[in-house]
């Protein structure tokens, strides 16, 4: 199974593949699309919307996963995210159906085993599990990693997470 993770950002969205036969995952590839930070929003979205049917075409994946967003602090941010989670959605809606989300508790529980588990821990598990050489960069894309890795991990229970 070819998975796609998402980490769902305006500015930064990192994504993640990964093959998983759901004992043991491979590192396909990782990395981020980026929008400049003085683009109009309308331009941005675009640019995401675009850059998730590159992905979806080059992958090719079986189920795309994505962080659930959560705010505490900067509303007017966490509007912009939820745009681009929209625009990026909408992309992959487009190609399958199977399409899945995450908290951020769930992805850190399923990749640390513990749900309150900081950046650095995860990324290191992220690491670790896919037998890479070095933590993956931009954050954002490690995070994807972790997304996906989280998914195929819940394989056998991923209708629980299905987006409806």
């Amino acid at each position: 199974m070819i998975i796609l993770g998402i980490d769902p950002g305006i500015a930064i969205m990192g994504y993640g593949v990964i093959e998983s036969d759901g004992n043991r995952h491979r590192l396909i590839q990782y990395g981020a699309l980026t929008t400049a930070a003085h683009t109009p929003t309308p331009s941005r979205l675009r640019a995401i919307f675009t850059g998730v049917n590159q992905l979806m075409d080059m992958f090719m994946p079986d189920d795309v996963a994505f962080e659930e967003l959560f705010f505490s602090k900067n509303v007017t941010t966490g509007m912009a995210v939820s745009a681009a989670r929209g625009a990026a959605l909408v992309a992959a809606a487009q190609r399958t159906e199977n399409l899945y989300e995450y908290t951020p508790m769930q992805i850190k529980q399923a990749v640390t085993g513990y749900g309150k588990a900081d950046k650095h821990q995860v990324q290191n598990m992220v690491k670790l599990l896919l037998n890479m050489r070095e933590i993956a960069k931009p954050d954002d894309a490690a995070d994807a990693l972790a997304v996906a890795i989280t998914h195929a991990n819940s394989a056998n229970m991923k209708n629980l997470y299905k987006i409806q």
